[in-house]
């Protein structure tokens, strides 16, 4: 990622969705050149010079203190995603070369045994492990049933976790079919956690890669990628439209797992004696009958009740 053009594009984008009467200044005259706030607004109420200023939109961001952070972050109105996205930019543009170096060379978190153990062991509900691009690293039987479009996918690259953005963005009619009328909220979700991700690891080839990929052939996502929209994805409710139990509404809950840093464990429930909680319960059934056909033929006893338990479906993924 270039760090300059990054900075550069984020805080002008935010500078031009900012009218001067939602910042509370007065707009003399009546052809104005840019769509939102001047630089020299953004300096005022920020309370930095204009010359600063503009060496922080032009990217220059070395140097700058938390204090001067905090004013740009009020002047501009940014929410906490948004916030945290501008001190993440703000920390790599001042990282020293050691730093970076190590940065460069950290490997990808990868899913403990442990981990996958505390999955499988949650049997009643939908859960998985993703990083922040987006890669689905494990999953207990209930969720990879829950998202078997994207397993099923054929984008899916062999031998590499399912990664949710390549299936929004290179199905796009798989998705909207799994999305339903959310598939576009759900696309710029995947758009802006993947922008988020940028700024914390702006080193991370396989991010790199898949940002290339999916702005070389996907229009859409060249559109929200320019928007530089970023975005935190932790509590909520989704409606799946999913192939085998229907329409499914599911709150989920996302937990950030401290011993692996940029692990989240996603996990989603149905309100107890709600049409959804059947829901889950028939994709459990779904999950085992799939299960069971996918099974070797001629398999007996013990062996073939093992087929059809919940877990037997689950196929093995790898840490990119």
């Amino acid at each position: 990622m270039d760090l300059k053009a990054e900075t550069r594009e984020f805080l002008a984008s935010r500078r031009a969705r900012i009218t001067p009467d939602q910042a509370g200044l007065p707009a003399y005259g009546g052809n104005r050149r840019v769509p939102g706030l001047r630089r020299e607004e953004v300096a005022m109420l920020a309370g930095v010079s204009v010359d600063y200023y503009t060496r922080l939109e032009r990217g220059n961001l070395g140097g700058a203190s938390e204090e001067v952070l905090e004013a740009l972050a009020e002047a501009l109105q940014l929410d906490e995603a948004e916030r945290g996205h501008l001190f993440d930019l703000a920390r790599t543009a001042n990282a020293s070369g050691a730093a970076r170096s190590r940065a460069k060379r950290a490997p990808a978190a990868t899913l403990r045994p442990a981990v996958q153990r505390i999955l499988d062991a949650l049997v009643d509900v939908p859960a998985f492990v993703r990083n922040g691009r987006l890669d689905v690293l494990g999953a207990n039987a209930l969720g990879e049933a829950l998202y078997s479009p994207v397993y099923d996918s054929p984008e899916r690259v062999a031998n590499k976790p399912v990664n949710t953005a390549r299936f929004n963005f290179l199905d796009p009619s798989a998705a909207r079919e799994f999305w339903g009328d959310k598939a576009e909220r759900i696309a710029r979700d995947s758009v802006a956690i993947l922008r988020s991700e940028a700024g914390k690891n702006p080193y991370d080839k396989h991010l790199t890669a898949l940002v290339g990929e999916l702005s070389t052939r996907s229009e859409d996502f060249r559109r929200l990628w320019a928007s530089h929209d970023v975005r935190f994805h932790r509590t909520g409710t989704k409606v799946f439209h999913h192939p085998g139990v229907g329409r499914i509404e599911l709150d989920y809950e996302a937990l950030v797992l401290p011993a692996d840093p940029g692990l989240q464990l996603n996990v989603y429930t149905a309100t107890p004696g709600s049409p959804s909680d059947d829901g889950l319960k028939l994709l459990a059934a779904w999950a085992a009958t799939r299960a069971a056909e996918a099974a070797p033929t001629g398999r007996t006893g013990a062996a073939a009740s093992d087929a059809t338990s919940p877990t037997s479906g689950r196929r093995p993924t790898s840490p990119a």
